[in-house]
């Protein structure tokens, strides 16, 4: 069993498993953003993987979003967009990976996990796998995240599941192509995996790299965009409204 607000990676018959967790449901600090995107940039490094699998441990939630406890600690506007620059770089480090990142998500995901989900290049999930964006509920907005789940879902679903920070089950993140699949158990989905993993690490990694390039050929100056984002959520985390709000559903 790996730490708890650990990342842990096997490679193994051609696939790179990264595997974080956190006891309160997986959620992303700081600390696990940068060793998560340390892990992907290894694993585009590594010959011996050529497909890579992103995952959270347990059987419940997939990711809780970012860590509310760092929320509340930071204390100005560099330390917050230091914080928030952590989910861009993991971003851009999946998008700059030439190989398949594939998602296995067995539980719900709440913001900051939305946008990791749809940084994957193929998503598997269970019915269970409902999603939601949470930061305008919060007293920020999905800034960060925008653009790769736009680029996913597209601007409609986008900005309606943004405005209303409401769930959204698993069969409509897979209908607006979130999710490739959803499957009606974790035992389904990982047989769903297994086999999925098992072709891709077959395949011509020549090939995959540059369909992967084709993928993400729309997304040039993602790098000083995100930057721009993280620099708007910094400014709204430190309100009153935000730290209260923050403060409150800490409690939950």
């Amino acid at each position: 069993m790996i730490e708890p607000g650990r990342v842990e990676v096997n490679v193994e018959g051609g696939v790179a498993r990264v595997t974080f967790s956190h006891p309160k449901g997986n959620s992303l600090p700081g600390a696990t953003l940068a060793e998560l995107a340390a892990a992907v940039r290894r694993a585009s490094d590594d010959p011996a993987a050529r497909v890579v699998l992103l995952q959270s441990a347990g059987e419940r939630a997939f990711c809780a979003g970012a860590s509310f406890d760092e929320l509340l600690a930071v204390k100005d506007e560099a330390a917050a967009t230091e914080f928030f620059m952590g989910f861009a770089r993991l971003i851009l480090a999946m998008r700059s990976c030439p190989k398949f990142v594939v998602a296995r998500v067995q539980g719900k995901v709440v913001g900051g996990g939305v946008g990791v989900v749809a940084a994957s290049d193929y998503a598997l999930a269970t019915r269970a796998a409902s999603i939601r964006l949470s930061e305008l509920a919060l007293g920020i907005g999905p800034f960060v995240i925008g653009p790769v789940v736009e680029r996913r879902i597209g601007p409609g679903p986008f900005a309606a599941a943004a405005a209303d920070a409401d769930w959204r089950d698993a069969d409509w993140a897979e209908r607006h192509g979130l999710y490739a699949q959803v499957h009606d158990s974790i035992e389904e989905l990982d047989a769903a995996v297994s086999a999925l993993l098992e072709r891709l690490a077959g395949f011509s990694p020549e090939a995959m790299a540059e369909l992967k390039r084709v993928f993400w050929e729309d997304t040039t100056g993602w790098e000083r965009l995100l930057e721009r984002r993280a620099a708007i959520s910094a400014r709204l985390v430190l309100t009153d409204r935000a730290q209260r709000t923050i403060q409150g559903m800490r409690g939950r």
